[in-house]
């Protein structure tokens, strides 16, 4: 990994390094402390000052993850050929293993239903793997059955020529019928684990776009389509929730619970988020395809309860 440190810039080093890159403080002291941190070519501790125009190295020790076992868990297939699997995940599946969810992944039970036939690009721990999206999201996900088919959709998705469109229930009214959000997202600079708005250009920041179309209006709460040109973490609850309507049922950057929510709060187990539909071309034929779902159960209760009470 490498940077250089830009005007006004400054403090520890391992403080640069948290606010920069996907390094914890802790581990960044630590990575100094082994030697593992470099500026202009020296070694330096963690409380080295940054300076202007300082080249930093800093090389990470490879993680060594468990490999993924194959799982006989159901999985609800959409489209199926020699070159791609199409998924439409349930709310609460985790895509691939990570520390602490080893066992009931996507990756799991992919490994179990195309056994070998699955891309190696992603490595052990996320075979076929070209996008994902969180655990408490449902919906679609295209996945690579061979590296061919991986390195062309994964082109498709670096070049935004991959469609998605999500629909999600928001809280609060929108004036407009439609818009688009353009805010770059990074790692919170207090919260590891969160995403969060930043300056433009600021350490560890992308560029970051969401189209949206309202739907529905329903008191405090809105029905919204929304379309990726990028696909940053947490894109859409990030955007959401910095112009005011946070999803309802997100735990980590919602407001207040709604009305509705604390009315049905069984409705919500997480994010009412759902990647109804995905448009690419296949990477054999170069045929435009395109695969929808319907809402998940939940999603469509919570969607006829508002439609009800609106209209009465």
């Amino acid at each position: 990994m490498e940077l250089t440190v830009k005007a006004g810039e400054s403090g520890r080093i391992d403080s640069y390094l948290s606010a920069s890159t996907e390094l914890s403080r802790s581990a960044a002291a630590r990575l100094c402390e082994e030697g593992a941190v470099l500026v202009n070519g020296a070694a330096q501790g963690k409380k080295y000052a940054v300076r202007e125009g300082d080249r930093i190295s800093v090389t990470v020790p490879e993680a060594v993850p468990t490999e993924a076992k194959p799982e006989n868990i159901p999985l609800d297939i959409i489209f199926e050929d020699k070159d791609i699997v199409v998924i439409n995940k349930p709310s609460g599946m985790v895509v691939h293993p990570a520390p602490g969810n080893y066992e009931g992944t996507l990756v799991n039970a992919l490994l179990y239903h195309c056994g070998s036939e699955l891309s190696g690009i992603g490595g052990e721990i996320r075979p076929g793997i070209v996008h994902r999206i969180d655990k408490d999201t449902s919906g679609l996900l295209v996945v690579a059955k061979n590296d061919r088919a991986h390195r062309a959709l994964a082109e498709q998705l670096e070049g935004h020529r991959i469609t998605r469109e999500y629909h999600a229930l928001v809280s609060g009214g929108f004036r407009e019928d439609r818009g688009t959000v353009c805010k770059w997202i990074g790692r919170h600079p207090v919260d590891r684990k969160k995403m969060a708005i930043l300056p433009e250009g600021a350490p560890g920041a992308r560029d970051a776009v969401t189209h949206y179309e309202v739907l529905g209006r329903y008191g405090e709460v809105s029905y919204v389509k929304l379309h990726l040109e990028t696909g940053r973490t947490h894109q859409i609850r990030v955007h959401m929730a910095s112009l005011g309507h946070p999803l309802l049922g997100d735990e980590v950057y919602g407001g207040g619970k709604t009305r509705f929510e604390k009315a049905h709060p069984r409705l919500f187990d997480g994010q009412a988020l759902h990647a109804r539909k995905l448009s690419f071309k296949h990477p054999t034929s170069g045929e435009a395809v395109s695969f929808e779902c319907p809402l998940p159960e939940k999603f469509e209760k919570a969607l006829t309860l508002l439609k009800k009470d609106f209209e009465e």
